[in-house]
């Protein structure tokens, strides 16, 4: 591996301003660097900001703080040299594919001729011979993510900037594209020196990744850098393989060193109204808790484990998990999962019966349905209006945020039947039709 430093940085900031003056930290402290001859993988959930990082280094938007530089100069708008691939296809469909690949290229003010020859090229280099005439909408999914792949190459950037290139493909043929992309990778056929990948899926990062950043939450930052120390091309069932899928689900459902040894350590992390929650349905909860309940897993999982079992990716697993954990029907940590006793006797009891009891652990344990709740069995009416709470919430996260925490509660208030919302008037009541 060539050592020649392609990107460097150094204590990234970035934040949005909010309506109250106020502004929205979302990202801190961020150091990243990326050689010749890499691919560095951004890996965390939804929200982390690694898709506000990518928008930083292409240039597209400019960091608070902190300093980034491109082969050696400040990045202040979007320097030649760095390409980006995006989730979304993002093809104009009134243009052919060849048209499509172009237009990259025309914007660089090249002759026709060159133009030509090298869209011809990358649409071959990335399997789409004989489809230069078609237009967008008589291609599959993983035909119109080559056609991405393909407008991004043909530019011959140094550094590749890919932000969930897969996430939108099915299965299989995202595993197809990830294949080729690796064995045109290695053998050096990409015009491309270095690659920067976000993605929540764990394993992708180690299947296709030199080195990766771990991201935590609120605001996004750096929580480790792993290492993957294996040949390509890489085997899902190898131990190898396996004991660094592991080590990462143990960095990520691990809790801050300073909450471990500070005051505030706990068996079950708190969740006070301030607490953003995560928008999951009562029967993916009930689910989750019935899987791990089941044989051949007992009560207890090691969460890589019940991920592959169940295809949850850890933007559904690991909100899921922790809001299991919230409530106090299981555990999580050291990646694993383990079912408390009143988890086990969830999983055991009837409809009506888990009903009872999800509704005792919500009103107990998650401090806005207790608000809630009391605020209507304190007024006359029994009714309160929406904005009596997302105000409240306002105070301590960003509207978006309390309209999904607001979202959330609303739905598990629902199924608890600890109280009522009627979309129509957007009013909270102790009303059950």
């Amino acid at each position: 591996m060539d050592n020649t430093l392609l990107l460097d940085l150094q204590a990234v900031r970035k934040a949005f301003p909010k309506p109250d003056g106020g502004e929205l930290l979302v990202l801190d402290g961020i150091d990243l660097r990326l050689r010749e001859g890499e691919i560095v993988g951004l890996l965390g959930r939804s929200g982390s900001g690694k898709s506000t990082l990518l928008r930083l280094i292409a240039g597209l938007s400019v960091p608070a703080a902190g300093s980034i530089s491109y082969l050696g100069r400040a990045v202040t708008e979007p320097p030649p040299g760095i390409a980006m691939v995006f989730q979304s296809f993002a093809l104009f469909p009134w243009l052919t594919v060849l048209e499509n690949v172009e237009l990259g290229l025309e914007a660089l003010g090249l002759p026709r001729e060159e133009i030509r020859r090298r869209s011809l090229d990358a649409i071959d280099l990335i399997g789409l011979d004989g489809f230069e005439s078609a237009y967008p909408r008589e291609l599959s999914g993983g035909m119109r993510q080559r056609v991405g792949f393909a407008r991004a190459l043909v530019v011959h950037p140094n550094i590749l900037l890919m932000d969930e290139p897969f996430s939108a493909l099915d299965v299989l043929t995202a595993e197809t594209l990830r294949t080729d992309f690796l064995e045109l990778w290695s053998e050096g056929q990409l015009p491309i020196k270095g690659v920067i990948l976000v993605t929540h899926n764990i394993e992708e990062a180690v299947l296709m990744c030199d080195r990766i950043l771990v991201f935590g939450s609120n605001p996004g930052r750096i929580l480790n850098e792993i290492k993957v120390d294996l040949p390509q091309p890489r085997d899902r069932l190898d131990p190898g393989f396996r004991d660094v899928v592991e080590r990462i689900y143990v960095e990520m459902t691990a809790r801050p060193a300073a909450e471990r040894a500070g005051a505030r350590a706990e068996r079950f992390p708190g969740a006070g109204i301030g607490t953003i929650l995560p928008r999951l349905s009562s029967n993916l909860l009930s689910g989750l808790l019935e899987a791990v309940a089941a044989a051949p897993y007992d009560g207890e999982a090691d969460l890589p484990v019940i991920a592959a079992s169940l295809h949850m990716e850890i933007d559904h697993l690991f909100p899921a998990a922790e809001t299991l954990q919230m409530l106090r029907f299981a555990e999580v940590a050291g990646g694993d999962i383990r079912l408390t006793p009143e988890g086990r006797r969830y999983a055991q009891l009837q409809t009506d019966e888990r009903k009872r009891l999800f509704a005792q652990h919500l009103l107990t344990y998650v401090a806005l349905a207790a608000h809630i709740r009391r605020v209507l069995d304190e007024r006359p009416s029994h009714r309160a209006p929406w904005s009596r709470f997302s105000d409240e919430l306002e105070d301590h996260m960003s509207p978006e945020a309390a309209e999904q925490t607001l979202r959330a509660v609303i739905s598990w208030g629902r199924y608890a039947e600890a109280f009522a919302y009627d979309a129509h008037t957007q009013m909270f009541s102790l009303e059950n039709p």
